[in-house]
């Protein structure tokens, strides 16, 4: 019996765990994967958009070469944390179901039973892209998740999305060799594309190293072509691969499943904003998953203090 079960090794859930053994708690984190897995599919030469400080959890130094820290570097950074702290961790334990009973939980994996007196959610929300949702998704050319511009050097690639993601693929992409098309649903990039992208990206565009098709959607991707819908005009370009960074979204499926409420329009989960306790009573939210639809309203910088707050909360209940 636990004080506390924590599902997901993620900067959030980490956080948490370490709030829980300063103030003695008794806990295990799940993780379906590897230690901070979401982070450890990031593409392979990524940068982050945060500084190593703001990346630091537990009072431990971040310690990067660069200004923006690599993912090289944040893996080695997150190993070092859970070592330091001793982090309880079973790893490859899916949880499929969080059942209460009385005062406690039942937590099932594929093979292992827990019980805790609290369940902290903090799976954050990669496992899960937003899809296109059009004929030919399915084929083995279409990737949701980006990892590195070498498979694509001397390819026809279309981008589809207008984010910082979006650009920044385009760009390393088209960078290495590939001829990059972007497709965008709104007339123009999405304005809040980092500083150091958005005018790369821009003059990339104007200067027609990367064509780019505003107000407009994929309708079918063919085995050698993809069809644009743009001003009520069907357009054929030719394709070897389509890379969608349209985004990603926490398991809402899961959330129910555990008795979580979610706004129907933003899927916002329902929760106390000063315990991060959700409507289920000693189930609490950390991370990205309470950003709903908003998943960008949520990163690690801005989600460190939310260990605390929610053991906090847990020691008022059980003084």
């Amino acid at each position: 019996m636990y004080d506390l079960l924590i599902i997901g090794a993620g900067p959030s859930g980490l956080n948490c765990a370490i709030a829980a053994i300063k103030e003695g708690l008794s806990y295990v984190v799940l993780e379906k994967g590897v230690l901070v897995n979401s982070i450890y599919r990031f593409p392979t030469n990524m940068s982050f958009f945060s500084t190593s400080k703001n990346l630091e959890v537990g009072d431990v130094p971040f310690i990067s070469h660069v200004d923006k820290p690599t993912r090289k570097e944040a893996l080695e950074y997150y190993r070092r944390l859970a070592e330091f702290y001793t982090i309880n961790i079973h790893y490859k334990q899916r949880v499929t179901e969080v059942t209460p009973h009385g005062k406690k939980f039942e937590i099932k994996t594929l093979d292992t039973t827990y019980q805790a007196k609290n369940v902290v959610i903090a799976t954050g929300f990669y496992d899960h892209a937003n899809q296109l949702n059009v004929p030919g998704e399915d084929l083995p050319k279409v990737k949701h998740y980006y990892d590195d511009a070498h498979p694509y050097i001397g390819m026809d690639v279309v981008v589809v999305g207008a984010a910082n993601s979006a650009c920044d693929v385009a760009l390393e992409t088209w960078q290495k060799g590939a001829n990059v098309t972007m497709v965008i649903r709104g007339e123009s990039l999405y304005k809040k594309v980092k500083y150091w992208i958005l005018p790369n990206i821009e003059n990339r565009i104007k200067e027609g190293s990367i064509k780019a098709y505003f107000n407009a959607t994929i309708t079918q991707i063919n085995e050698t072509s993809v069809d644009i819908e743009q001003n009520n005009n069907t357009i054929n370009i030719a394709n070897d691969y389509v890379l969608a960074m349209t985004g990603y979204h926490p398991d809402y499926t899961f959330l129910k499943s555990v008795g979580v409420s979610l706004d129907k329009a933003t899927k916002i989960p329902s929760h106390d904003i000063n315990t991060l306790e959700s409507n289920v009573p000693s189930v609490y939210l950390a991370g990205v998953v309470l950003g709903g639809k908003f998943t960008s309203k949520y990163f690690i910088e801005n989600t460190r203090e939310q260990g605390e707050k929610i053991i906090s909360a847990i020691k008022a209940k059980y003084p």
